[in-house]
């Protein structure tokens, strides 16, 4: 189960406002990641890393992928569901689809976006719990994989109608249709648990108890689901898995690769491994553990085959062994990459976060970091933009020129610093540690074969190496 912009604003990730009563019964059920991770802060990157196992940069889905922005995947490149496939395992994908091509992403059951109105296939619970049946209740006796991607807590297309959210949408005391399995909630904007990379301000607030409500919705179709399950009878032999794609729509968090823009809810659950129910894992966990999971689960060989003339080969693993022993280790580092959001946002990043420090290289860093345009046109960030321009107090933790413009290391001790404002790359006194994590980061993008490892100051050449572009210069 897939959130979309969905955050940790939930009673597992105690957050003592939000109720999300469903998705803590699952965090009962199972293990919760308290460092879970996106391996990419946008929609279509992130699902390509979620059912491919591979970052943006070696699957191809740079940024968002509908319409003329149109980023695809290889060809080529071998998706979960085609693995599973011919393993004799049913697939199904029932929400937001949002990836591309449909030769790579094929799913045996489909019923998403591309034949749906968003809004009623991914925010309308009812009606994704009818597919959800259809697709379970089939006289089929292969195992299945199932996709349920929410278009919740996503921010709407249409706010004028239904809410910045989208709260409004199927409910009747708003005259905007039914959602029969929803009840909503509304919050009190002064009572939500503001986080500090929100501003504390009435409109950030009301934004935020807004994303509340949706998310409320979110966590009520996770319990019409599990009780589909049950109904069937697999809820005792199903793993179960709920994360989002990236951070939630605020500045600071979605499209950035801070911990706020790379933190997710990541509840896993094993029938497995009851002993470790209700438990807490200091793992680190990203999306792109997922595909290694779920072959790890069905005992599944990753392909053997090649890309661009490289062999591919998964970097995430398999999260079981976490379920099975909550202090397992092994679990202390993952890696982000992002390179856009829409087609005008290029800002490629690349990124190791270790339990501690968060290292971050920014490879077009003499640019101004470029805004998502939900985020740039949301009330949080006209009233953060129009408080700077007219001298206001704007109560946010950085000043949008330190937001904007960004060095092009920045490494925070997270543990001593979490809202990551104490730059500590170019410290002396860390230079042992900034040189390390630089080694690993490296080294993890040449083996996952990303074009950009040369930048921003070489070329990559076609036997594969690095060109210094002084070098080129000169001749």
């Amino acid at each position: 189960m897939f959130g979309d912009d969905a955050g940790i604003q939930l009673g597992a990730y105690n957050n003592p406002v939000c109720k999300t009563p469903h998705l803590d019964n699952l965090a009962s059920r199972g293990v919760t990641f308290k460092y879970g991770y996106t391996s990419v802060s946008s929609c279509s990157p992130s699902r390509s890393a979620l059912l491919t196992g591979l970052p943006q940069h070696q699957n191809g889905i740079y940024g968002l992928a509908s319409g003329q922005f149109h980023f695809s995947s290889f060809d080529n490149v071998i998706s979960l569901p085609k693995i599973l496939s011919k393993n004799q395992i049913r697939t199904g994908i029932i929400g937001k689809y949002h990836v591309q091509p449909e030769s790579v992403y094929t799913f045996d059951f489909m019923q998403t976006d591309a034949t749906h109105d968003g809004n009623s296939i991914g925010r309308n619970i009812t009606l994704m719990n009818e597919y959800f049946e259809q697709f379970i209740s089939t006289n089929d006796s292969r195992p299945f994989f199932l996709y349920m991607a929410f278009h919740d807590t996503h921010r709407c297309n249409v706010p004028d109608v239904y809410g910045e959210f989208c709260e409004k949408f199927g409910d009747p005391s708003k005259s905007n249709g039914t959602i029969p399995d929803w009840i909503p909630d509304y919050y009190d904007p002064m009572n939500v648990a503001l986080e500090t990379y929100i501003p504390d301000n009435s409109i950030a607030r009301q934004d935020l108890a807004n994303l509340y409500t949706v998310t409320g919705r979110l966590d009520q179709g996770v319990g019409l689901f599990m009780r589909t399950l049950e109904k069937y009878n697999l809820l005792d032999d199903t793993l179960i898995i709920y994360t989002s794609d990236n951070g939630i729509p605020f500045p600071g968090a979605k499209t950035n690769l801070y911990d706020h823009g790379m933190i997710e809810p990541f509840i896993v659950s094993s029938p497995d491994s009851k002993q470790n129910w209700g438990k807490t894992s200091n793992a680190l966990a990203s999306t792109t553990d997922i595909v290694p999971t779920i072959l790890d689960w069905f005992d599944v060989q990753y392909p053997n085959w090649t890309l661009f003339k490289t062999q591919v080969k998964l970097t995430g693993q398999s999260l079981l062994p976490a379920l099975s022993n909550v202090d397992a280790t092994g679990f202390d580092h993952v890696f982000a990459s992002h390179n856009l959001h829409e087609v005008t946002m290029y800002y490629p990043m690349r990124v190791i976060r270790t339990k501690d420090i968060r290292l971050i290289h920014n490879l077009n860093y003499f640019a101004p970091y470029p805004m998502a345009l939900d985020i740039f046109d949301s009330p949080t960030f006209r009233k953060l933009l129009n408080d700077t321009q007219t001298g206001q107090p704007t109560e946010w933790i950085k000043s949008l020129k330190d937001y904007y413009y960004r060095s092009e290391f920045e490494m925070f001790n997270v543990t001593s610093d979490p809202n990551e404002l104490v730059n500590l790359a170019y410290n002396p006194k860390y230079f042992s540690i900034f040189s390390d994590l630089k080694a690993r980061l490296n080294a993890w993008q040449n083996e996952t074969n990303d074009i950009w490892r040369c930048e921003p100051r070489g070329v990559l050449v076609t036997d594969g190496t690095c060109v210094s572009a002084d070098n080129i210069f000169d001749n």
